[in-house]
């Protein structure tokens, strides 16, 4: 009997192999026509409408305090709570299965930025693949910035 295994959309980011898990994954784009959001937090690129929803635009290389964006980003959409957030990477890998025991508990030395959003590391090949937990991105990127700029989301009417 084979171990379990666990499906990841993987990306580049700054040269560090990620991985999201493909159930959290609703759709790859390119991302245009970015709008900014003023008093929005670093990690937040802006909003854009893709296809009628509006997409807050998260910037990965800004969380992990890397340089900007060049022109050529691309984003995984993910979705939360009734709202859509694009995950912005530099470029897509490929759909990875890993088998769950081979994925394990961040290194003492990982970088701090990727540490707080990371659900632990397997060895791939030659290089290690970070697997991120969305939802501490979300947390720490779209939600962090609402509680910096005091606003709230909208009550439910």
């Amino acid at each position: 009997m084979s171990a379990p295994e666990r499906k990841f959309v993987t990306a580049r980011i700054g040269g560090q192999l990620v991985g999201i898990p493909i159930a959290r994954a609703r759709e790859v784009f390119s991302p245009q026509a970015i709008t900014p959001v003023p008093a929005a937090g670093k990690d937040i690129a802006g909003v854009l409408n893709l296809r009628g929803r509006i997409v807050t635009m998260i910037d990965l290389r800004s969380h992990f305090a890397m340089p900007a964006y060049a022109d050529g980003a691309l984003a995984i959409g993910v979705d939360e709570g009734g709202d859509s957030y694009g995950l912005m990477v530099d470029a897509l890998d490929e759909v990875r299965r890993l088998a769950t025991e081979d994925i394990q508990e961040n290194p003492v030395n990982l970088d701090e930025p990727l540490r707080r959003v990371s659900a632990g590391v397997c060895k791939v090949e030659d290089e290690l693949l970070v697997v991120l937990d969305v939802d501490r991105i979300l947390k720490t990127g779209a939600i962090a910035s609402e509680e910096r700029t005091g606003a709230a989301a909208p009550a439910d009417e």
